[in-house]
């Protein structure tokens, strides 16, 4: 391991981390709240002093000795200490009394989950409730691929950044928009941008632009943090419709929007990752409206419900306008089935994507193939283009790993004795960064009453689900600290 390229790493990290949360001590400070600002400044302080500290473990840093595993350090290792850092605004605050309370909430907002300790957030101060949306914004496309678009380190060659890259970039398998990834990056977050804008400005014609800024950051990110009480239920059916279409849209892998800048919509419209993932948000909001509307309201607010909800569960968001606990089994069902589906790879959603779920049914079809004539020649196709072998080993052990992860989180959290529903819901919420699941975790509901060991737990599971295990589980693994 080079522990001192990691302790660079995370000394970056942490002055990315101190500049963003900058702008919430201004908002602060604009709103004449002491506790707050006081706080962000302790916060602020103490984030510049580890960050000089871990510089200062990383004189005489090797460049060229970085690897795969330390790609994977880096990641786990940035992530834990943004939540732990990110925190200390709500703690020391004490808006957040309870530090693994803060700890959760800040971990569950870089990872994008919006899963909330909290039972009311209205009485949170503005510049910490602005702090909570934007963790969302920040942990969305990635705070190391927002670390190589400000500073590209192209004298390390590709495999530094790549490494990087791949240890955090959605998806089985990561690819280079343009040969740089450097300009890779800084693509991805200029799209990225000009969609965050495009949404504060719709929203902002008929809700406030306080309220326009953090429901965008957290429909962009997908993760789901409201700034009231009742959600977006209390906003205008305009506000609904927009944020769903835009839940959908960063949902979608963000090559897509590449391809069109570069002119390209017939590459768009014949990618089966795109289409599956339309087509299964389609019909799931179909059928869903279908089912309850019946129960009552006309036909455009069941649709808009069924739909948003559709959108805000499978693009992993979890922003809610409903009480979807109540509604009938089968729109449950799917709604399980969307969490756990999940959005495209490379966009800014979570869950196991729809690439991996194509590519999984599309193995045990050739593998099927394979048994009933043995000696075929039976290839993996995706897009027309074979995939590795590569690939699919690592699809294998992603799904062993999903599998095992959940199965040990489950049985976890059934010790603090709560119904089932609520156990394996509040896991698939957090696994797969959703945020709301059913029972005690419902839209309407918290995981303020799990216990200690349950939220680590779940902390655990958003790190895990938002960095698609692998660079979690390498943390745990003597090999990864042992010197070469």
């Amino acid at each position: 391991m080079n522990y001192k390229s990691l302790s660079r790493f995370t000394a970056l990290i942490l002055l990315i981390e101190a500049a963003l949360m900058s702008p919430a001590l201004i908002l602060a400070i604009v709103f004449h709240e002491p506790r707050s600002t006081a706080a962000y400044l302790e916060t602020l302080a103490i984030i510049l002093i580890l960050s000089g500290l871990f510089f200062l473990l990383s004189r005489g840093e090797k460049a060229d000795d970085f690897y795969e595993k330390e790609g994977l350090a880096c990641a786990g290792i940035s992530w834990i200490v943004l939540g732990l850092t990110g925190a200390l605004p709500f703690f020391l605050s004490r808006e957040i009394p309870a530090f693994i309370d803060a700890f959760f909430e800040t971990v569950s907002g870089f990872t994008t989950t919006g899963a909330s300790i909290l039972s009311e957030v209205e009485s949170l101060d503005k510049s910490l409730l602005y702090w909570r949306s934007f963790t969302h914004w920040i942990g969305g496309m990635g705070v190391l691929v927002f670390l190589l678009a400000l500073v590209p380190r192209g004298t390390r060659g590709s495999g530094f950044t790549m490494h990087i890259l791949r240890a955090e970039s959605p998806g089985p398998d990561v690819g280079k928009l343009v040969p740089q990834i450097g300009r890779t990056a800084r693509i991805l977050y200029l799209i990225y941008i000009a969609l965050t804008a495009l949404d504060v400005i719709l929203l902002s014609f008929d809700m406030p632009l306080f309220d326009a800024f953090c429901i965008a950051f957290g429909t962009a990110g997908t993760g789901g943090f409201a700034v009231t009480n009742a959600g977006l239920g209390g906003y205008s059916p305009y506000i609904q419709w927009v944020t769903t279409l835009f839940m959908f849209l960063f949902g979608v892998n963000f090559s897509c929007y590449y391809l069109l800048l570069r002119r390209q919509p017939r590459s768009v419209l014949k990618d089966e990752e795109l289409r599956f993932y339309f087509l299964t948000f389609f019909l799931s909001g179909l059928i869903m409206g279908l089912v309850i509307h019946p129960a009552g309201g006309n036909l455009e607010e069941s649709m808009r419900a069924s739909y948003f909800q559709a959108a805000s569960i499978m693009s992993t968001t979890g922003f809610a306008t409903v009480d979807f606990n109540l509604w009938p089994s089968v729109t449950k069902g799917i709604l399980i089935f969307l969490t756990i589906l999940g959005a495209s790879a490379g966009s800014t959603g979570g869950g196991m994507k729809c690439i991996r779920i194509q590519l999984i049914f599309k193995d045990l079809r050739s593998n099927l193939k394979r048994m009933i004539r043995p000696g075929r020649i039976s290839l993996v196709r995706n897009n027309g283009r074979p995939v590795s072998d590569n690939v699919l080993e690592n699809l294998r052990t992603y799904l062993s790993a999903y599998v095992l992860i959940a199965l040990i989180s489950f049985l976890l959290l059934t010790i603090d004795g709560k119904d089932l529903t609520t156990s394996v819901t509040a896991m698939l919420a957090c696994f797969n960064n959703v945020g709301p699941g059913f029972g005690e975790v419902g839209p309407m509901g918290n995981f303020g009453s799990f216990s200690v060991l349950s939220k680590l737990v779940l902390i655990f599971d958003m790190l895990a689900g938002r960095l698609e295990i692998f660079p979690i589980i390498a943390l745990l693994s003597r090999t990864t600290w042992k010197h070469d």
